[in-house]
């Protein structure tokens, strides 16, 4: 019901290939039908030198050097058809990597877009303006806290400069990877 599965599509491409394929197997079975003539005239030639009729002989020899001949030139063709073959296989792959390429090249440029010097000089002075902020908060509360009071503000806040800067070095490291 309203399920209909796609079939692939075949392109210009995939036909040239399958077409030159085709006639890759034609010639194999051209090949198959020329070495049966070869043996039956080897074996023709044979009889006739049997039975001492040399003249017929040499025509069924010159008859099957003909077709080793054509048996050379069907080689021949079958070299030069699955070169074409690996030819256009490969140009293929080069065009889906370049293709790969491009896009991955846009994506860049619009990561590059998104993220200006002039941002990251702003996260920086903002990252600055908050760490001058948290020092005047904590000079403040430094006066009205003891001892021990005033150690643990201190760890806590080593910790959270130890999450600001892990932080921070993600992000940049995020944007330098994405950047390469």
């Amino acid at each position: 019901m309203g399920s209909s599965q796609s079939t692939p599509k075949v392109t210009a491409h995939d036909r040239a290939i399958l077409d030159l394929k085709l006639q890759r197997d034609k010639l194999k079975q051209y090949q198959k039908k020329i070495q049966v003539v070869l043996d039956r005239e080897h074996e023709i030639a044979k009889a006739h030198l049997a039975t001492g009729q040399k003249d017929r002989a040499v025509i069924a020899l010159r008859r099957r050097k003909y077709q080793q001949s054509l048996l050379l030139k069907t080689d021949s063709q079958m070299e030069n058809l699955e070169q074409l073959v690996s030819t256009i296989e490969f140009s293929l792959v080069e065009v889906s990597v370049l293709h790969g390429l491009k896009q991955g090249n846009e994506v860049l440029q619009e990561i590059h877009r998104e993220m200006s010097i002039e941002s990251v000089e702003k996260l920086m002075d903002e990252t600055q303006e908050a760490r001058e902020y948290q020092r005047e908060i904590g000079d403040l509360l430094a006066n009205r806290l003891t001892h021990d009071e005033e150690d643990a503000v201190q760890a806590e806040l080593l910790a959270l400069q130890g999450e600001a800067v892990s932080t921070s070095c993600r992000t940049l490291f995020y944007s330098f990877s994405h950047d390469i």
